[in-house]
């Protein structure tokens, strides 16, 4: 007799880990759904009070182990990280959110809904915020990535970042499995206020958000001609990729461009003018960013932006902050923020730049309205890449055109509108548009970081909460 209530109690633990992994198969990753971000966590904080501890620990570290090799091929087959590292990067979600579980179920069974509703999304988005700051990769991985499609969730990212993204998304599900826990009414009915007094100013804050008219527009041209690869300038085959740039800026040019990105390390040279760019930027009266590997200094290599100007003599150059650990170990990494002269307010960065929000935090003090942005993704992850730098957009307050190799070409405004995109992750690809400019300065550019270090405090005290003496006990 005994048996038949064990047996259900592992056929449901079996039936919330398999749910909630499925979800976070297709909420997550290079290609994310984002509503089923909002679903993943939800059967597991359900399972969390029905069952013990560890087994709640124990499902949710395996539904988002298994709903994170989704990322399995991107990870190993195309980036070629070692294995170790593969399997850390998908199990860490899982051994995070099994923490944090494991903190909302004990507030809950303590009887505290209201702490247990906030724990899921307080602790997520404070240990996120941490990993950030100490990760070579920056924000990449950060949950609110996933709600790049849903255009008003993501304007709370100029309130509180790409943090408060996250928190909205992990806010509901767990209010929801407070709801449907036996609690009293009475706290049931606060946790499902708070969530209301929060969600509800978010969402209607972006759609209000969405409607400001631009101030300008600029015509830019994006181009990527995947081969040969970062070819000495001066080759035969460096020779042959600049003579057929030439040609696709003549033709973005003569459909108006005014400004033109073509990706990352698109040649090797020690030449500090490249003149055949300097000339084309003359002629047609244009600015035109080339990404280049630059080896005319004596300390090194670096991965630099140059961006040709009709009147001026030499380029402007910028040079990547964050490189790739491992992949760009030969480059010396830029230390100095770049703006060029003149309206619209035009700010450089280089593709992994993007991944950090320090990046924006740097140009939106600046003023920016713009960054030009070489890149080079890795054939599949060209969306997502892609809008984590559009992303950057609206937390700062600019537009960005963005310009990859084997990714995405895409124009995006400040509220994260892609108003022109064009995929180069198996071919060459070029695209015009015109692209909506503001005077944006937002919260977020003012506050900084000021939201996830609060969720930082609200860790501790949730902490605290969880962990002090019961009296009486």
């Amino acid at each position: 007799m005994a048996s038949r209530p064990d047996s259900r109690k592992a056929a449901t633990i079996v039936i919330a880990t398999a749910t909630a992994a499925l979800l976070w198969w297709f909420g997550s990753g290079l290609h994310p759904l984002w509503w089923l971000t909002w679903l993943a966590p939800l059967p597991l904080l359900w399972l969390a009070p029905r069952t013990g501890r560890w087994r709640a620990a124990l499902a949710a570290l395996v539904a988002f182990a298994v709903g994170g090799l989704n990322q399995w091929r991107y990870l190993h087959g195309y980036i070629g990280l070692p294995l170790p590292v593969v399997v850390y990067v998908i199990v860490l979600p899982g051994l995070l959110f099994a923490l944090v579980l494991l903190l909302h179920r004990r507030l809950l069974l303590r009887g505290l809904p209201l702490a247990a509703a906030l724990a899921v999304p307080v602790a997520w988005t404070a240990v996120e915020y941490l990993n950030s700051l100490l990760s070579p990769h920056g924000t990449f991985g950060a949950i609110g990535y996933a709600q790049m499609n849903a255009l008003p969730v993501i304007q709370v990212a100029a309130l509180a970042g790409v943090w408060g993204i996250g928190f909205l998304v992990l806010l509901l599900p767990a209010t929801l499995a407070v709801l449907a826990s036996d609690v009293p009414r009475r706290g049931r009915l606060q946790a499902a206020m708070l969530c209301a007094a929060i969600l509800l100013p978010a969402l209607g804050y972006g759609a209000y958000r969405l409607q400001a008219p631009a101030n300008a527009s600029l015509r830019i041209g994006l181009a990527s001609l995947e081969t040969p690869i970062r070819p000495p300038l001066d080759s035969p085959q460096g020779q042959d990729l600049l003579a057929r740039y030439q040609a696709v800026i003549a033709r973005l040019a003569g459909q108006g461009a005014r400004t033109i990105v073509i990706p990352e390390t698109s040649f090797a040279t020690a030449d500090a003018g490249i003149p055949a760019f300097a000339q084309l930027a003359r002629q047609y009266r244009l600015q035109l960013d080339v990404g280049v590997e630059y080896q005319g200094e004596a300390g090194g290599e670096r991965n630099m932006a140059m961006v040709f100007q009709p009147d001026n003599a030499s380029p402007a150059t910028y040079s990547k902050h964050h490189l790739i650990p491992g992949f760009e170990a030969r480059y010396r990494p830029g230390s100095t923020y770049r703006m060029l002269d003149g309206s619209p307010r035009i700010g450089l960065a280089i593709c992994k730049d993007m991944d950090f929000h320090d990046i924006g935090q740097a140009y939106a003090a600046r003023g920016a309205q713009l960054l030009l942005v070489p890149a080079w993704d890795f054939s599949v992850d060209g969306w997502l890449h892609g809008r984590m730098a559009i992303l950057r957009g609206v937390e700062g307050g600019f537009a960005v055109a963005r310009a990859a190799r084997s990714g995405r070409l895409t124009l995006s405004d400040d509220r994260g509108r892609v108003v022109a995109e064009a995929s180069s992750e198996h071919h060459d690809a070029e695209l015009v548009g015109d692209l909506p400019l503001r005077h944006t300065r937002t919260p977020y550019s003012r506050c900084g970081d000021l939201f996830a270090w609060l969720n930082l405090a609200g860790l501790l005290a949730l902490l605290w909460r969880a962990l002090r003496p019961v009296r009486g006990a």
